[in-house]
């Protein structure tokens, strides 16, 4: 007979462990009580009893409401993870569940807030596998257009995802050679993306987010054993996309006269991407040939910038923004108080502070009025109904989006 907190839902126990980085062994030491129980209750066939799940909430940093809260059905869509060959389950299990968690928070906040559309433009074609360069090229164009960004360089490619309908976060992931990752979730059918933090610069994110855009329109149609089993040419296609998407044929070819090192220095505060990724958007071009493309390389080695390129440091990282104005949004004219919007998230404070983008302390901090933009609150009738007040207003607050941080 199954015994202990009724409701402790198994899976939680699980996410929320996989994403501390932890053992079965490890956390048993922590809680106190024996690996094989730690393991009966993942599967579900015992359930800690009241003053154990305290221990198990207190030792991984979430309330103890969270483990009686149902996982919803996330979809079987892939989850895509931008990340060098070496990448370890450990960190993809962390992105994904990261991720779920993510959307768990957005959906929360979308009883509040009406997310911008989802403007995603995607390849017809259902096999990735009948992709070609050609047409890969064609889309990063249509989705410049879809998005009305030109054929110049992209100010801000977070923001851009962001008003096409993509939530974003940024945070350290604890591993070095995890760059990001991203999926498409059935719950609100809406895709999201993981942009990691640990070593990288601005150049690099952008390209990261660029690589992850790639994903979402290319390859929404893949399922996981696709996605392990030609893993590689996925992220070919993802990295073309991002060449193509960051720096078009057109513009950019016109602009590279003379495709050195120096011209490419040159050109990077402007388009605000790495040497070496213009090295290779060249090559794909035909701006230049293989033994050209060898020297150029041989040259960038020599000059120490595979270690780092010159200007890195004075590109920043391009804000998140959706979440973390959605939030302040609630408090400064939702009429919530920070407790209130905490309960709703349901998750720790520090979880809730780093998936939103919102800063260490945020909801110990007390609340500060802000003019924000581009979010749109639901009806005061439907925020009424939510927080269980009489439904006696039923006009609608707009907040215009500002277009710079």
């Amino acid at each position: 007979m199954r015994t202990g907190v009724t409701g402790f839902q198994s899976g939680r126990l699980l996410q929320a462990r996989l994403c501390r980085g932890l053992t079965q062994v490890a956390l048993s030491t922590m809680v106190g009580k024996s690996s094989g129980t730690i393991s009966k209750w993942e599967k579900g066939s015992q359930a800690p009893e009241s003053d154990a799940l305290d221990r198990l909430a207190s030792c991984l940093g979430i309330p103890a409401s969270w483990f009686l809260k149902k996982i919803p059905v996330y979809g079987n869509q892939v989850c895509f993870f931008r990340s060098t060959a070496t990448i370890t389950k450990e960190a993809q299990s962390i992105a994904q569940i990261r991720l779920e968690w993510l959307n768990e928070l957005s959906i929360a906040i979308q009883h509040w807030i009406d997310w911008p559309i989802v403007n995603i433009p995607s390849i017809e074609k259902t096999d990735h596998r009948n992709i070609s360069d050609t047409e890969i090229e064609q889309m990063a164009s249509n989705v410049r257009k879809e998005w009305k960004l030109g054929l110049g360089p992209i100010s801000d490619v977070v923001l851009a995802l962001e008003n096409a309908g993509v939530i974003c976060v940024r945070e350290e992931l604890g591993f070095t050679k995890m760059d990001g990752a991203s999926r498409w979730f059935n719950t609100d059918h809406r895709p999201y993306v993981f942009l990691a933090a640990d070593k990288a610069n601005g150049v690099r994110n952008r390209f990261d987010a660029a690589h992850e855009l790639g994903h979402l329109v290319l390859h929404k149609s893949v399922n996981n054993l696709e996605f392990f089993k030609r893993y590689q040419e996925l992220e070919r296609q993802a990295h073309l996309f991002a060449g193509a998407f960051l720096l078009p044929g057109e513009s950019f070819a016109a602009e590279v006269m003379q495709p050195n090192l120096d011209t490419f220095i040159t050109l990077k505060p402007r388009w605000k991407i790495s040497v070496a990724a213009m090295i290779v958007r060249c090559r794909q071009l035909g701006i230049i040939d293989d033994e050209y493309t060898t020297r150029l390389w041989k040259n960038y080695s020599a000059r120490g910038w595979r270690k780092g390129e010159p200007l890195d440091d004075e590109i920043d990282f391009e804000p998140i923004r959706l979440l973390p104005r959605a939030v302040d949004l609630l408090i400064s004219e939702g009429g919530l108080t920070k407790e209130t919007v905490l309960s709703a998230l349901e998750l720790g404070p520090s979880d809730c502070e780093k998936l939103c983008g919102l800063s260490s302390g945020y909801f110990s901090q007390p609340s500060s009025a802000s003019p924000l933009h581009m979010l749109r609150l639901k009806s005061a009738n439907k925020q009424r109904e939510i927080c269980g007040f009489d439904n006696n207003k039923k006009s609608a607050d707009i907040v215009q989006f500002r277009t710079k941080p």
